[in-house]
């Protein structure tokens, strides 16, 4: 597994030695002379906090140094994760869906299956358009964009990045639709900020790419339920 120092990205063989249970020595950077990564030590609340402020010394941490791309565990995890991350989304569209027409026991069942169809269509067309113009911006914007770096690397630490739509579960119990464009808006700004992390490049640049990669799938979206019959 390939560490990254939190200051400076700089790799690093091991974070830390570990001397005896519950006994470690913290390793320092090479580069920038600073501790390695501080976040070994913390409590999770504490790396939480510091992801939902947006920290890039806490994706740095995420995403190079606790999930290892390497592990056979991770396709498992990775494939689970998407699970949720489209059932999220789907969640998303019918409550949308819902508000804007109301739906009731006497809905037909014609009517009721094509508005599972229009969700169908919003989930995966909606998402594949944003991956599409996500990796397709990202290749135009970037440069210097590192050979190290694949499609593969890229799409997870957007999945990664996309924590903040656990928070849609909340809308089980209470329906507060401007909360959703909300979480919205925090998905954007986290997914920049892994996109940053990752590809160390302006943050002009990540906010284009991921600001076009996302208004696309809000407009497809939106197109998916303004279709009639």
């Amino acid at each position: 597994m390939e560490y990254r120092c939190v200051e400076c990205g700089a790799r690093m063989m091991r974070l830390f030695v570990q001397y005896s249970p519950g006994n470690i020595r913290l390793m320092k950077c090479g580069n920038c002379k600073a501790v390695a990564d501080e976040y070994i030590e913390c409590e999770p609340i504490i790396i939480l906090i510091d992801l939902i402020l947006h920290k890039t010394k806490a994706y740095t941490h995420l995403l190079y140094n606790v999930i290892d791309s390497q592990a056979p565990a991770f396709q498992g995890l990775l494939w689970k994760s998407t699970l949720g991350f489209l059932l999220l989304d789907a969640y998303r569209s019918l409550f949308l869906g819902r508000i804007e027409e109301e739906w009731g026991l006497s809905m037909s069942f014609s009517s009721l299956l094509w508005r599972f169809q229009n969700m169908l269509m919003d989930v995966v067309f909606g998402n594949f358009m944003f991956c599409a113009t996500f990796l397709l911006s990202t290749r135009a914007l970037f440069s210097t964009f590192p050979r190290s770096l694949g499609y593969k690397d890229l799409l997870h630490a957007i999945l990664i990045s996309s924590y903040f739509k656990m928070f849609l579960i909340a809308m089980m119990v209470w329906e507060c639709p401007s909360v959703i464009f909300i979480i919205d808006l925090f998905v954007l700004s986290s997914n920049t900020v892994a996109l940053k992390v990752i590809t160390r490049s302006a943050m002009s640049r990540c906010i284009a790419a991921c600001f076009s990669a996302h208004i696309v799938k809000f407009l497809v979206t939106q197109r998916c339920w303004t279709w009639e019959l």
